[in-house]
């Protein structure tokens, strides 16, 4: 009689702690166009976010090496619904459509998390002269405002000594400086005031900020972006890989102050793979 009152009763418990874990955080990762091995850093991105945390990671792939490349899941309605947060990796430096832009913002403005890397900082620049500049508020500063900072360009690829500037964010917890392969040193044009540097890239003599955070419009989206990336090496990097995940985790507000997962997004075990 005992034995049969148990075992419902375990199953009870086990079936309420099944229901009470955490599903995956799920994320969209947007790459394509120009000037970058994105059909193997697709699946290089994708396995070493879905190793390091609680995320299920679906790929928008253009294979378009253009700076005009576009994107499928664009052109959805609502098309970032039902994701958690969407990872631009994407190079399409000459879209300059101002509808367009403002299509892919939509989500970012109703409140989705973006993480943004490398070439996502030269895509959509809808201003005359993005060289210098742009006001925020207008039709020119539209993707540089979701961003937080503007960038026009970058010279030869030389290693970048990496040095977190802010060791207590939860992004950079415990991460020693390092200094990357042959990479590309994004400039800064622009740093707005809702952006906050976590990390700084340096080449010879000149320093910029590579790595931020911003909070973007009414909603104060978060937003976490590198220039780091250009590079298969850079991007396979367990370095690389740990920083993003991070940024990711930061955006969707799943870290705690330590730089840890929130309980039930940590890497997922052998067991629940």
């Amino acid at each position: 009689m005992k034995r049969s009152i148990l075992i419902p009763a375990l199953t009870a418990v086990l079936s309420l702690s099944a229901s009470a874990a955490p599903k995956p955080l799920k994320a969209l990762l947007i790459l394509g166009g120009c000037c970058h091995d994105y059909a193997v850093q697709k699946d290089i991105l994708k396995a070493g976010i879905e190793q390091r945390a609680n995320i299920t990671v679906d790929v928008c792939f253009s294979e378009d090496k253009s700076t005009k490349a576009t994107f499928a899941c664009y052109e959805k309605e609502n098309w970032a619904e039902g994701y958690d947060v969407v990872i631009h990796d994407e190079c399409s430096a000459d879209i300059k459509d101002v509808a367009v832009v403002n299509r892919i913002l939509a989500p970012h403005r109703a409140g989705v998390p973006g993480v943004n890397l490398h070439c996502a900082m030269h895509c959509y620049r809808t201003a005359a002269n993005f060289s210098v500049p742009v006001d925020s508020g207008t039709d020119g500063a539209l993707w540089f405002d979701y961003l937080g900072l503007q960038s026009s360009g970058h010279g030869a690829q030389l290693p970048i000594a990496v040095t977190y500037v802010d060791p207590a964010n939860p992004i950079t917890m415990g991460f020693e400086n390092w200094t990357t392969i042959k990479e590309e040193l994004y400039n800064n044009i622009k740093v707005h005031d809702s952006a906050k540097a976590v990390a700084k890239g340096k080449q010879g003599d000149t320093e910029t900020i590579i790595a931020w955070t911003n909070e973007y419009g009414d909603k104060k989206t978060r937003v976490f972006s590198t220039t780091l990336g250009h590079n298969n090496e850079t991007v396979s990097d367990k370095r690389y890989l740990d920083f993003v995940t991070r940024g990711v985790l930061w955006a969707t507000n799943k870290i705690d102050k330590d730089g840890k997962p929130l309980a039930g997004y940590e890497a997922p075990t052998a067991a629940t793979k």
